[in-house]
């Protein structure tokens, strides 16, 4: 697998709006809004949003069900030659499933300082026992995805208060 086969910085912007409309399905059945989507020699091969919810999973991740349908699409758990584009930065488990994997890019619009595993709670993909070490960009249509993310939150802050009293 050569890393010419991989998406430029110039291809990010798409393939990230492609994960925003994925994470805006998840709210449809009470899952924050994250997506992702597995992409290879440009093409799209795997997509996903979260599920856990919906599906009572709690490995039912954005970044694990792209990389579910990915393996199923390709026919193989090596993904050696795709890229990850997700809306908000890996968990420790998703990035173990990426490491695992082999993707050698992971490309995230926001990190998530609560439980990413990137860069901002720990720094998996820099640990030196592991044998796979992916590249990462962050920022790519960073403000969207948090603007998603924090209405979502938001609106269920307010459920939780219930309605407003009558005047």
């Amino acid at each position: 697998m050569g890393t010419a086969a991989l998406p430029s910085v110039a291809d990010d912007d798409g393939h990230m709006a492609v994960a925003l409309d994925e994470a805006r399905a998840a709210p449809g059945h009470a899952d924050v809004p994250v997506g992702a989507v597995a992409v290879r020699a440009g093409a799209i091969v795997g997509r996903g949003h979260n599920r856990r919810e919906v599906d009572g999973d709690p490995t039912a991740h954005a970044e694990i069900v792209a990389l579910r349908e990915a393996a199923r699409v390709l026919g193989r758990w090596r993904l050696d030659d795709c890229a990850l584009y997700v809306t908000l930065e890996p968990c420790a488990m998703c990035a173990g499933a990426i490491v695992l994997a082999r993707i050698p890019l992971v490309v995230f619009a926001a990190p998530d300082e609560k439980a990413g595993a990137v860069r901002s709670v720990i720094e998996l993909f820099d640990e030196p026992r592991f044998n796979h070490h992916p590249r990462w960009r962050l920022g790519a249509r960073r403000t969207e995805a948090e603007t998603l993310l924090a209405e979502f939150f938001a609106d269920r802050r307010a459920d939780a208060r219930g309605p407003a009293p009558a005047g």
